[in-house]
């Protein structure tokens, strides 16, 4: 299970309003307690691409997010992106570049008047999706 905090996800939401209509994009950071991930921090990073249907995170803002991390003791749990105009569920891109199977891959989708943020965890061409609990 992941837990997220309200204010977490609604910077999320909003970073990807902003950016619609090319794809948001960012990491996530916390701590693990037993099998859950519990999220301390959310990163927003620039898309590089700036594409509609891809991203690329930006390696020095990236780099930066991976110092915070370790200065402030966090794990990073995963990533995330949004779909603006596509499901919340991995393309077949994401899953081929879903590199590292211990993950979370987060798709916020604002293809519908109420936004789907979903996660997953992702091992080759399955993608099985995560208990994810926002409070």
């Amino acid at each position: 299970m992941i837990k997220m905090h309200r204010e977490d996800y609604e910077k999320i939401l909003s970073h990807a309003k902003n950016e619609a209509p090319i794809e948001a994009c960012g990491l996530i950071a916390g701590h693990i307690e037993g099998k859950d991930k519990i999220i301390d921090k959310v990163y927003i990073l620039t898309n590089i691409d700036h594409a509609e249907e891809h991203f690329s995170l930006d390696p020095r803002e990236q780099l930066a997010a991976v110092k915070d991390m370790r200065s402030n003791g966090y794990e990073q749990l995963g990533n995330w992106h949004s779909h603006p105009v596509s499901p919340s569920r991995p393309s077949d891109e994401d899953k081929r570049l879903a590199y590292d199977s211990t993950a979370s891959y987060m798709i916020l989708s604002l293809m519908d008047e109420e936004p789907v943020l979903n996660s997953f965890h992702i091992e080759g061409d399955t993608a099985t999706k995560e208990d994810l609990v926002i409070g």
